[in-house]
């Protein structure tokens, strides 16, 4: 879009947190008439409302009156359901509904590194950050991620890289988003509620970063992932893959122990795969997606080596909290969803106390039954889906149902043996017990970290 066609335009936000605020921000800064709204009370909206009102842009919380339809435009947060009334209203009206992702692409003079998966996207997207900030090159991580794309895009200059974290939702209003260099991780059920319980359409919503793509551009992706090998058919730019499975002609693999890229014709052994400090075949295929971004960001290889060998993870991401009388307890509050939990189940090498549940999104837990069958000494049932999680497992281990985080600690604390690891690692939605999956984590490690 011209960004003088924004000057005066009205423009409705719905969502007034993070995201929403920003890209209100942005948007009254090229002079559009702004109105912001969320269906949330001033009570859940508390640690946002100091901002909102400095702002200066209107607002109205607890609910959306008829004022949010008097646009030409309405800009939605990621939490947003594309199903939501207020959504399906304004579409009804002939009003044109984009993502915040959207809208800051529209300004953003950087070139765009986008990533997206049902899993490994935070992961990758730091990855990919620590890659070029230890290369020195300038840049910026948002999206997803936490930090808002619009509130980063006009610090970006042309010769900046933006490295964005985008989810399905994000994907599912964008209309002109084009990145130079998009990343398909993996796609496994996900969000099934928000999907109708169908793979084709959640499958169809990832394949959104690409469509816009030319063949300026490139696709890296998983040749492993069966979903991700069958939607990148439709690409019509570059594609590069790589696999933990095979060798390949062009892309990145895993041979000898070596993590390898054949990229323009030349092989490259970029780092020996034992010496990659975060572990699990997951994060596998996520340094081989990040070393292939750095690659074609011109990054020398021995700098990707040595970002590689020292990156320890992400926050809430099979984080590290502490050892309490020689048991490990890990934070993988982000795992919110089954395959999620499914990487982090062969992760470590001790038996497993696991903290499962909280709000569902459609779950099928049978993808999991043989590992925890295998690795998990027993189950904390956590949040609304106690039920499920204990009508699940509870014919192969002992599954002990908490009502709050405190009291799930203290029983993961009691079922767990010297040399065990107690794993927080929920495949759910934090939004029965906490704001977030962040603040879940949080509470998680303070309550560990008083044991």
């Amino acid at each position: 879009m011209d960004v003088s066609q924004l000057l005066n335009k009205k423009i409705s936000v719905i969502g007034a947190a993070r995201s929403g605020l920003a890209v209100a921000t942005l948007l009254r800064t090229h002079g559009a008439d702004v109105f912001i709204s969320d269906r949330e009370s001033e009570e859940k909206l508390t640690s946002y409302l100091p901002h909102l009102r400095a702002s200066g842009i209107p607002y109205e919380v607890g609910g959306h009156t008829d004022r949010v339809y008097d646009c030409s435009l309405m800009v939605i947060s990621p939490g947003v359901p594309g199903n939501a009334p207020v959504v399906l209203q304004a579409l009804s009206r002939g009003i044109k509904v984009v993502s915040e992702v959207e809208v800051a692409s529209w300004l953003c003079r950087a070139p765009i590194v986008a990533i997206t998966g049902s899993n490994g996207k935070t992961t990758t997207t730091t990855l990919i950050g620590r890659i070029l900030g230890d290369a020195k090159k300038k840049h910026a991580v948002a999206g997803n991620i936490g930090t808002a794309f619009s509130s980063v895009v006009l610090e970006l200059a042309e010769s900046d890289i933006a490295v964005l974290e985008i989810s399905s939702f994000q994907l599912d209003h964008c209309e002109t988003f084009r990145p130079a260099i998009s990343v398909i991780l993996n796609i496994t059920q996900n969000h099934m509620d928000r999907y109708d319980n169908s793979m084709d359409r959640y499958a169809a919503s990832k394949a959104r970063i690409f469509m816009n793509q030319t063949k300026q551009d490139v696709l890296i992706y998983c040749a492993d992932d069966n979903w991700t090998s069958r939607v990148v058919a439709k690409a019509m730019c570059r594609t590069i893959p790589f696999s933990r499975n095979q060798r390949l002609a062009i892309g990145a693999f895993v041979e000898d122990g070596w993590l390898v890229t054949m990229v323009g014709g030349k092989r490259t052994e970029i780092v020996l795969v034992d010496q990659i400090s975060i572990k699990g075949p997951h994060n596998e295929y996520n340094a081989m997606a990040a070393a292939l971004v750095g690659q074609l960001l011109n990054v020398n290889p021995a700098s990707i080596r040595a970002t590689l060998k020292n990156f320890k993870g992400v926050e809430h991401r099979q984080e590290f909290v502490r050892e309490v009388n020689g048991v490990r307890y890990y934070n993988d509050s982000k795992a919110t969803s089954v395959d999620a939990v499914w990487y982090a189940l062969q992760a470590f090498d001790a038996p497993i106390v696991l903290m499962l549940g909280g709000r569902d999104k459609g779950n099928d837990y049978t993808r999991i039954r043989d590992l925890v069958q295998k690795n998990v000494r027993a189950i904390v049932a956590l949040g609304e889906s106690a039920d499920k999680v204990e009508k699940a497992f509870s014919d192969l281990k002992p599954v002990q149902r908490a009502h709050a985080m405190d009291e799930a600690v203290l029983i993961a604390q009691r079922l767990a043996q010297q040399g065990d690891v107690v794993l927080l690692s929920p495949a759910c939605a934090s939004f029965d017990w906490f704001e977030n999956y962040e603040q879940r984590g949080n509470v998680f490690k303070e309550l560990v970290k008083n044991l």
